[in-house]
Parts: C-alpha cells; structure tokens; sequence
C-alpha cells in the first residue's frame, strides 16, 4: 500500500473544503486496507501500554463531520486492540441543564483523558462553534451576560469563543495532552447514499433520524462554518487533519496512521524500568513461587 503522509492531511494554511477531495485515490482492496490497519492497530496498542505506564501524557483525539461520515465506526475499529482501560469515549448531545449552567466547554474539561490514557471526544467542544451558528437561538439557553436575543450575537462573539477555545486547546497541550483533531470530510452525494442505506436495510433503520434530513439542508452553511472553525484553530499544539471520509476503510487507516505517527514525536516515553534490587533477586523470587 502506498505510503500515507501525515503532512498531506495536515492543515497548515487557510483551506477550502470545496477544493479538497473527499476520496483518496489508492491501489489497495479492502483487505489490504484491513490489513494495514491491523498493524497499525497492534504498534498503537503497545504504544499505549508505554504510555500508561509512563504516565505523563494523555491523547485527545477529536473526531467531527457531518451526519454519517464513519466516526462511530472509527472508533470501533481502530481502538479495538486497546486494553479497555486505556481509552474512553466520550459523545457530547445537546448539553443538559446541569451542564448548561456552567460555560460551554465546562464538560469537556471534565472529559479530558487522565495521564497515560487516550479520551475520544465523538462530536466535541467545537459543536458550540458549527451547530450553534447554523442554529444561533441554541446560544440563549446558555443565559449569558449581553445576549438577550439572537440579534445581540454578533460575529465577534464567535471570533471570541474560537479564541477561547484556542486557549483551552493550548493549556491542555501545555499540560502534557496530545491534542489531535479530525474532520471527516464527506461529500453530499456520499451521506445522501448512507443516509438511504440506513432506510433500506431494515437493521440500520433505528441509525436514521429526521433530524438528519433537516440538518442536511443547512449543508452549505455547516460546510462555511467547519471551513472558518478549522482555519482558525489549527495551531501547532492542536492540529486539524481532513480526512477524506468517502471510503470509510481508508478513511480509518490514516486515522489510524497519523495518530501513530504522532504519537512517535513523544520521545520521551518509555516503559519504566524495573527497581534494581528487585532485578538483581529475580532468581530467588522465581524460586519461592515455585515452592
């Protein structure tokens, strides 16, 4: 399979997502991506074993897109060789009435992975800058100072919060947590075919939810919205990848690929060593199990 770049996904200047393909032409069948993907699966699982017992940093990976873009599927597949206890999914709804008497991204502090453990937030702290700028009356129940109508969200209340999250993102990476963030960037044609797929095949019919048709109108204005969210905050400490997300195997083996490769850069990381007076009696500790 040909080399995956991490850099190729990497975004570094302003993007258009209109001029990125969602398909990556590849010479490779299903099973070789499969194929591929195990490896990677088994080096990431390892990698979180020195991880864990290092104990010093943690891994946030970010997952966003549009409705049916392969994240559930994702995660099932590339964390499965995981030991459990290293990593914790997490999938932001709507915010309930606890969560909303605090700030929007109070959640998501509380979510955060522990030292040695990787979180996987399934929708994240970005939704309060997409869903609710296709949907502006969802910021009133947020009851904030100044806003006492929709009219009163103005475009710097938005430049303030993608500064705010900037922020949160770097104190978090200044903290010892690996902040990786994806976007999986489908095609309108592609989520029409799943969308119709879960109506068609009568076991994926409880997948399907209006909402989603309604959401889909706003196509345009959520495309607008993750281009000016992604242009904004991908920063050094805190990368956006777009992963084109029409072949959902592939889609995964980069994931897969640039979560390893990144990880690499942690150079530090090693699995401790054995207290010495403990090594030097390892013969004798054998001998007394064995009687």
């Amino acid at each position: 399979m040909k080399n995956i770049n991490p850099d190729d996904f990497r975004v570094i200047d302003k993007i258009e997502l209109s001029k990125i393909p969602t398909e990556l032409n590849i010479d490779a069948d299903d099973d070789e991506k499969e194929e591929e993907l195990l490896k990677i699966q088994q080096k990431l699982s390892k990698r979180q074993d020195a991880m864990y017992a290092h104990n010093r940093y943690g891994v946030l990976i970010c997952l966003q897109g549009m409705d049916t873009s392969g994240k559930d599927s994702l995660i099932r597949e590339v964390f499965k060789e995981f030991n459990p206890r290293g990593v914790v999914v997490h999938s932001f709804k709507t915010p309930n009435s606890t969560e909303l008497e605090h700030d929007y991204l109070w959640r998501h502090y509380l979510a955060l992975p522990e030292k040695g453990k990787f979180a996987v937030f399934n929708r994240t702290h970005y939704e309060n800058v997409l869903v609710t700028r296709v949907h502006p009356e969802y910021i009133m129940f947020e009851n904030l100072p100044g806003i006492e109508k929709v009219e009163d969200i103005t475009p710097k209340f938005w430049e303030n919060r993608m500064e705010q999250i900037n922020n949160f993102e770097k104190h978090i990476a200044n903290n010892g947590t690996l902040v990786l963030k994806f976007y999986f960037h489908m095609s309108k044609e592609e989520q029409r075919k799943r969308l119709l797929k879960r109506l068609e095949n009568p076991e994926d019919n409880w997948k399907f939810s209006t909402g989603d048709l309604k959401e889909r109108e706003r196509w345009d204005d959520y495309m607008k919205y993750y281009e000016e969210a992604i242009n904004n905050t991908s920063k050094e400490h805190a990368p956006w990848f777009i992963i084109p997300a029409d072949d959902k195997e592939m889609a995964r083996v980069i994931v897969a690929k640039i979560i390893w490769e990144e990880m690499q850069k942690l150079t530090d990381i090693q699995e401790p060593e054995l207290d010495p007076k403990v090594k030097d009696n390892i013969d004798l500790y054998k001998e007394q199990l064995k009687g």
